[in-house]
């Protein structure tokens, strides 16, 4: 080998190696860009995917919520639950209102015996008819001699274990009611608004 070539290659060996450096010095640059590239996106990574799920769980809460009752539906809807309740009650106290007791009292008091032939026994009573409407105690007060003909029958026809007990002088009073209503049905009358018979005095002698 000529002295002119030995001075070459040396020359060479150190070009190439230059060339190597300045290589090597690039992929490092780079690998060392690359890895400060992906650290400066990182953080903006995580803020977006913070963005999405906050917006994600807004969307769903938005999504989900109970719609609110539109201005004025809940206030119409009491009023007319309180209106039809209002009219309900109305209705059912015009159905159901009665009005005041009205009486009508036979004068004098119905003296009678009872106990069957030859008692002795004598029953004192007071009566007094119940009804609502003052026609029908009109109706009544005409009808009075064919009422107390037979109130005294049905009075006289008792006896003592009838008469001293409250449940007998109770039936007595239904007993005489029933009197009653039948004498007005068979002048034609509605005996059945006379609602009640009662008995202010009882005197058994």
């Amino acid at each position: 080998m000529s002295a002119q070539a030995a001075k070459k290659e040396p020359a060479a060996d150190a070009a190439a190696k230059k060339d190597a450096g300045k290589d090597a010095g690039k992929d490092a640059g780079k690998d060392a860009g690359d890895g400060s590239g992906k650290k400066s996106k990182l953080p903006l990574i995580i803020v977006a995917a913070v963005v999405l799920l906050g917006g994600g769980g807004a969307g769903g809460y938005f999504a989900f919520k109970p719609k609110p009752a539109a201005a004025g539906d809940a206030p119409v809807a009491a009023d007319e639950k309180g209106k039809e309740k209002a009219d309900k009650s109305d209705s059912s106290d015009k159905g159901s209102k009665k009005g005041p007791p009205l009486y009508y009292k036979f004068d004098p008091a119905f003296v009678v015996n009872f106990g069957g032939e030859g008692s002795a026994r004598y029953l004192q009573v007071t009566v007094e008819a119940m009804a609502r409407q003052q026609p029908i105690l009109d109706t009544l007060k005409d009808d009075e001699p064919a009422v107390r003909n037979d109130l005294v029958m049905l009075f006289s026809s008792q006896d003592d274990s009838t008469l001293m007990s409250a449940e007998g002088k109770d039936k007595l009073r239904g007993q005489s009611l029933d009197v009653i209503r039948k004498v007005l049905n068979a002048e034609g009358a509605k005996g059945s608004q006379i609602e009640a018979v009662y008995f202010t005095s009882f005197v058994i002698q």
